[in-house]
Order: structure tokens, then sequence, then C-alpha cells
């Protein structure tokens, strides 16, 4: 990350990452099941990733844990609140989620992108929002960027922005969808160490990357995911350098 990005991370907060659990947690598009009874807990302020395969519900997870697809069954439970029993926008208040693709407005400057929804959602003053969403954007090392349009931002900066974004609505946890996937190579690591630092000063995260080293490095769990359910759970060590189930043995042989 830039020296910007450092100076501003002494004078930024911590969080106060709140606690989530799924209870039996199940979805499907259909007719089709997609999760089947998924269970877990993320403590507070901490970094869960979960990996798997494509195609095992590990996105569609995020999305029922955010209310973007409704649970077939099971329950999300937010800092000891039902999370299927709070009005959808009110839960996305607390939950803020990173996708693959940046989905910002592309004739909207980098500073208005992060100011919008603060305005819309949270009612804020226009000088108010444009205040808060400049300290997000110093934040992520995006101070000098602030006024350009995303079609003048790298993958990573428009990436960096939609994390802004995130952040300026307080939430309580942060989910983050393959957030590098869509990224140049060379545009990965600035990405994850900003989602390390978030996680290093407290914020409760849920992580679904490819990215094995940031997995090891910074998760305090592990999910490994296979077929809509949870094959195993533990620690980054348990999970890499000693894996219990033939699934997982034989998905790290194609992935490390």
């Amino acid at each position: 990350m830039s020296n910007s990005t450092n100076t501003a991370s002494a004078d930024v907060e911590t969080f106060r990452g709140s606690s989530l659990e799924l209870k039996n947690l199940s979805m499907a598009y259909g007719d089709i099941e997609v999760l089947r009874n998924v269970s877990f807990t993320i403590a507070p302020g901490t970094t869960t990733c979960i990996i798997g395969p494509s195609g095992s519900g590990k996105s569609t997870l995020l999305r029922g844990i955010n209310r973007l697809h409704e649970p077939k069954s099971g329950d999300v439970i937010l800092d000891g609140d039902s999370a299927l029993g709070l009005k959808p926008d009110i839960l996305r208040r607390r939950i803020g989620m990173v996708f693959q693709h940046f989905n910002l407005f592309p004739d909207h400057i980098a500073l208005e992108n992060v100011a919008l929804s603060l305005r819309n959602v949270k009612g804020m003053s226009r000088a108010e929002s444009k205040e808060r969403a400049m300290r997000r954007l110093v934040e992520v090392g995006l101070a000098e960027r602030s006024e350009h349009r995303p079609r003048d931002l790298s993958g990573g900066q428009q990436q960096r922005v939609a994390i802004a974004r995130a952040l300026a609505m307080e939430p309580e946890v942060m989910l983050f969808d393959e957030a590098t996937s869509a990224l140049d190579p060379e545009l990965v690591k600035g990405v994850l160490t900003l989602m390390a630092g978030l996680g290093g000063r407290g914020m409760t995260m849920a992580v679904v990357t490819h990215e094995m080293g940031f997995a090891r490095k910074v998760a305090d769990q592990v999910i490994f995911m296979d077929e809509g359910e949870v094959v195993e759970a533990g620690s980054p060590e348990d999970l890499f350098d000693r894996p219990k189930s033939d699934r997982l043995q034989r998905f790290l042989s194609e992935v490390l």
C-alpha cells in the first residue's frame, strides 16, 4: 500500500466488530438445494476465510447472510439478533459486503460513490457525507484519487473505493466475496493488505477467497466447503497442515 495509507492508518479508529453465528442455514434456487445445514460461529473482531472449489456454495452463503437471497431455513444471528427478523435495509447497514465486481456508479467520482449511500440510507447532509467519505478514502489510500471517476482508476483502486463505501456505513461485520478475483495479479497484494489491516483493527470479517496464502496468514478460522456443506473448520494450521478429510486433501493438492 502507499505511504499515504500507512500514515493515515495511525489516525483511524479501531472497529467494534460483532459476533456472527450461522445455525443450520439452508438455501435453494428453486428446487436446487445450494446450502445444507451450514453452522459455524465467527467471534467478534476475528477473520474467517471460506475456501472450497467453484460451485461449493461459498458466494451463496454470503448472499444468505446479507439477505440478498433469502435462506430456505435456519438462522443468522448478528450480535444476538436474528438477521432474518431485521428489515433488509437495516441489516445491510450492520453487515457490509464487497463483491468481485466493484458496482460503482460510472458517472460519479470516487468521493460521491462513497457519499451517496450515506445520504440516501443514513440521511446525512451533503457536507457530513462528504466529510466521512473523504475520511474513508484517506483510510484506503485514495485521498489523491477522490475526484476521479471509476474509468480513471485501476481495478485495485476501484475495489478500494468499494471497500471505503462499505466501511463508511460503519458495519459490524464485513463480507468479502472473492474481492480480488477480478483484479490483475499485481493489484491483488494491495487490496489483501488493506483487508488484513481491517481485521487487525477489530473488524469481524467473513472472506470467501481463493488466495490460500492470505487465508493461512490472516484468518483466525478457515472453513472448507464442498457441495453446499461445511466439510472441515478450524485454525489455518489445522486445515492447511493437518487436513482430515479426503475432499480437503484433494482440494489442497490442486491449489497449493
